[in-house]
């Protein structure tokens, strides 16, 4: 897949197929439309492009209505690798371009740059300033400019009955199993392993204290967590097992929230290393104990079965 960030250095495509979304997520509802769009290229002999936003457009145009994000670009950018995708086109939104009219957005953009073969949409796509823009202004033109406009009718992404609120709502309750699978993979957190006051160390549970590498990057629920960890060191990429503490610590009485991992039959130093944490189960809650003894019988209660977790699920 090719990544492009600047649209006047654009490749001349080969009968174009276009789709045009935040696709926040890349979730199995967005995977409709990336099928549908796929399969039109195969018969159109064209190549797929996918032209998505970044910040994300409420962050611009109504910033206290912005949502977390479920992913980073980062992570989009490898999600659309894995799909076979042919272009990703990364547009930097700002209020110069949601000020475009519908059709100059789709005459000054979408044909000036792309040369559109067919656009696939899905049913209640808009577009253009005020998202006046809508399917019929999209075939109209279509109609004059010799492209065609493909609708994904509401029935068929709803038979995939995901959203990305839906997911947000799921990583929010706590519910990492059902927001995986409405995902298709497991949610993903990366950060850089920081120093913290060394209070898992003293307890026997050794942390990595991890600082998130994107501020809009949404945190699941606070409790403890079942996960899998990549690590990259220089070119390497090594897989551990652990767990993850997401929270205020009461028992200590916390006053800020961290994220926190224990890596299981691991002692190395890894300050300053990047980790991505693949979240597969959330096991409790987060808890308030008597005492750190307490909070260290816990911690090896959890390891135990955290531990049976991952290791039955290898």
């Amino acid at each position: 897949m090719q990544v492009h960030f600047e649209v006047n250095k654009l490749p001349v495509f080969r009968n174009a197929v276009l789709t045009i979304g935040t696709f926040d997520g890349v979730h199995q509802g967005h995977r409709t439309i990336f099928s549908q769009l796929i399969k039109i290229a195969e018969e159109l002999n064209g190549e797929t492009v996918v032209i998505t936003f970044h910040p994300h457009p409420r962050r611009i145009l109504n910033n206290s209505e912005a949502p977390s994000l479920l992913t980073t670009l980062d992570e989009r950018i490898k999600l659309f690798a894995d799909l076979k995708i042919s272009h990703l086109v990364i547009i930097p939104f700002d209020y110069e371009f949601a000020s475009l009219s519908a059709e100059n957005y789709v005459k000054h953009f979408l044909i000036r740059y792309f040369n559109p073969k067919a656009i696939v949409i899905g049913f209640d796509h808009r577009f253009g300033k005020n998202r006046s823009g809508n399917y019929e202004l999209l075939e109209k033109i279509g109609d004059l400019n010799g492209f065609q406009v493909y609708e994904i009718p509401e029935y068929i992404i709803n038979e995939s009955k995901v959203s990305s609120t839906q997911i947000r709502y799921s990583l929010l309750s706590g519910e990492i199993k059902l927001a995986n699978e409405l995902l298709t993979y497991p949610y993903q957190i990366t950060g850089s392993v920081i120093e913290g006051d060394k209070l898992g160390r003293t307890l026997g549970f050794p942390t990595a204290n991890l600082a998130i590498t994107d501020n809009d990057k949404l945190i699941p629920a606070s409790g403890v967590y079942a996960v899998k960890v990549k690590r990259f060191s220089g070119n390497q990429v090594m897989i551990e097992k652990g767990m993850m503490n997401i929270g205020y610590r009461p028992t200590v009485n916390g006053r800020e929230r961290r994220i926190e991992v224990h890596l299981f039959n691991f002692s190395d130093n890894i300050y300053h290393e990047t980790l991505l944490v693949e979240l597969l189960f959330h096991t409790r809650k987060e808890m308030k104990f008597s005492g750190l003894d307490q909070l260290r019988e816990q911690l090896a209660r959890d390891k135990e079965m955290i531990t049976n977790i991952l290791y039955s699920i290898q």
